[in-house]
């Protein structure tokens, strides 16, 4: 069933990118040498970020799509997003955008705790508002932003759940959403080629070869930082001495690679939100093995 043009507006879909906000507190309440609120507060803080993450993303899109609503009619794809089409009214969409932001500001405020979030989420909006008026048109800066909304992410999170997050998992993150953000822009060039300047000036900047050599050295770089964080000595003390969470690097390695092919195969590997949402099986399921695996380590089932 197709959702209404208001909702699919909001880009629902997308908020499976927030679960970065919830990396925190499911690895904090895996730390059996620290004791945790029988409230569940943090959880509950961590859940209100989550949702100020996604009001935040959905205000950005609505914004995005309301400024570039000319370019994205000339585009194969987005033309058919209901602002572009002309389901949603731009005064419509402002104002949603608006109720949004007030909707992400006030859940920020509900998540804080010691500190406060609300910051966090201010900044990520401001972050991404600067990137639809102007910084998305700038060559490499535009990726970088996209990295720093996942930074956001996670800290947004740590504070939320009063936990601590390893340097590893930052670094791990910020190579993490720089390969994706350029994976897209390699999609976008297979999708437009020529063209694609009609769409946005920078994409003219990027060059095939330049985005082959980013993204693989952004997966090596992943691959290295989430191994070692894996066999880092703060893991292994909060998650014992086995440190059985090395055995899901594998998964790790698998699924930067079956990415990497379905973005040179040209088959939606420019979207991983698409790809977690069932894009492509084999993905879907290397990604719900490793978060198996994952929680049977860091729970302490093996």
């Amino acid at each position: 069933m197709k959702l209404p043009a208001v909702i699919r507006a909001l880009r629902p879909q997308q908020w499976v990118k927030n679960i970065f906000v919830l990396a925190a507190v499911a690895f904090a309440r895996a730390d059996a040498s620290v004791a945790h609120p029988e409230d569940f507060g943090d959880v509950l803080r961590s859940l209100a970020a989550f949702a100020a993450f996604c009001l935040g993303a959905s205000a950005i899109y609505l914004v995005n799509d309301i400024l570039d609503v000319e370019s994205d009619r000339a585009h194969p794809t987005k033309r058919n997003r209901p602002i572009a089409a002309g389901e949603v009214g731009i005064p419509l969409a402002w104002t949603l955008s608006a109720a949004c932001i007030a909707g992400a500001l006030a859940m920020g405020w509900v998540a804080s705790g010691i500190q406060s979030v609300v910051g966090i989420v201010a900044a990520y909006i401001a972050l991404n508002f600067a990137y639809s008026v102007k910084l998305k048109h700038m060559v490499l800066v535009d990726a970088f932003c996209i990295a720093t909304g996942f930074l956001l992410r996670v800290q947004a999170g740590a504070l939320a759940a009063e936990a601590d997050v390893s340097h590893w998992l930052m670094l791990c993150t910020l190579f993490l959403a720089l390969f994706l953000a350029l994976c897209k822009r390699k999609a976008e060039i297979d999708l437009l080629g020529d063209d694609r300047g009609s769409h946005r000036a920078n994409l003219m900047q990027y060059t095939p070869l330049f985005l082959d050599q980013m993204v693989t050295v952004l997966a090596a770089c992943t691959i290295v930082c989430y191994t070692m964080y894996t066999v880092s000595p703060e893991t292994a003390r909060k998650f014992g001495p086995q440190n059985g969470l090395i055995y899901t690097t594998p998964f790790v390695v698998f699924g930067l690679g079956r990415y990497l092919l379905l973005v040179s195969q040209q088959r939606g590997g420019g979207n991983p939100t698409r790809m977690l949402l069932g894009g492509d099986a084999v993905f879907v399921t290397n990604a719900v093995l490793w978060a198996g695996v994952t929680g049977l380590v860091v729970y302490g089932v093996i």
